[in-house]
C-alpha cells in the first residue's frame, strides 16, 4: 500500500520549481530549439531565392561541358541541315519551342525583343512539331530566330536533356554550355541574367 503524499508535495517525476531540468529534458529542449532555428533558416533561404529572376535555372549536367553533337534539318528548307559544327566559333542561344506550347507563345515577345538587339545568334529548336504548324506559328507571331532547326522525333533532344518547352540554353563560341533555363523567358531573366552572361562572353569571360 502506497504512502499518501503530504499536501503540496510534488508528484514523482514532476519538475520541481527552481530545479534545473534533467539531462533528458535538456536534450529534448535543445533539439526543439535547434529544429526551430533550422526551420527559420530554411524559410529565410526560400524567401531570399523567391525573387531571383533565374530561379527556374537548372543545374543541368551539361553546364560547363561540350554541347551535344547534332545535325538537324532546317525548318524552312529540310534539305539543308545545321549542326553543332556549323554554330561553333560564335556564342549562340538555343531556344526550344513548339507551336503547341503555350509557354512558348508567352515568352515569344520577350525573346523577339532581345533577338532584335543582335547581341547573339538566337537559334530556334523546333521540338516535336509539325513543320506546317511551326511555319504557320512563326508567320503569325514573327520569326526572331537566326535559323530554326527541327527535331520532330525528339532523339537529339534527349542528348540535350530537354524534357519540355520552352527551354533555353546559352552556348559559348567553343561549344560549351554555359546556362540553361526551363520555362518562359521574362524581361527580368533576360535583363538580369542572360544579357550580362552574353556580355561576359563577348568580353572573353
Amino acid at each position: 500500500m502506497n504512502t499518501p503524499l503530504p499536501p503540496g508535495a510534488p508528484l514523482p517525476g514532476a519538475p520541481v520549481p527552481g530545479v534545473p531540468p534533467t539531462g533528458g529534458r535538456r536534450l529534448l529542449a535543445v533539439l526543439l530549439v535547434g529544429g526551430f532555428v533550422a526551420l527559420l533558416v530554411l524559410l529565410a533561404w526560400g524567401v531570399s531565392r523567391s525573387d531571383r529572376p533565374d530561379r527556374e535555372s537548372l543545374p543541368s549536367p551539361l553546364i560547363g561541358k561540350a554541347a551535344p553533337q547534332f545535325s538537324l534539318p532546317v525548318l524552312h528548307d529540310a534539305s539543308y541541315r545545321v549542326g553543332s559544327g556549323d554554330l561553333r566559333g560564335q556564342p549562340y542561344i538555343l531556344n526550344v519551342w513548339g507551336s503547341w506550347c503555350p509557354g512558348c507563345q508567352e515568352e515569344h515577345p520577350v525573346l523577339a525583343r532581345y533577338a532584335e538587339t543582335k547581341k547573339i545568334r538566337v537559334v530556334g529548336y523546333n521540338w516535336k512539331d509539325e513543320p506546317a504548324d511551326a511555319l504557320r506559328w512563326l508567320e503569325q507571331f514573327g520569326n526572331p530566330y537566326w535559323v530554326v532547326i527541327t527535331d520532330y522525333e525528339g532523339e537529339t533532344a534527349i542528348e540535350w536533356g530537354i524534357y519540355g518547352a520552352p527551354e533555353t540554353f546559352l552556348v559559348d563560341a567553343e561549344g560549351i554550355v554555359r546556362w540553361k533555363h526551363v520555362g518562359p523567358l521574362t524581361d527580368a531573366i533576360v535583363d538580369d541574367v542572360l544579357a550580362p552572361m552574353v556580355a561576359g562572353l563577348e568580353s572573353g569571360g
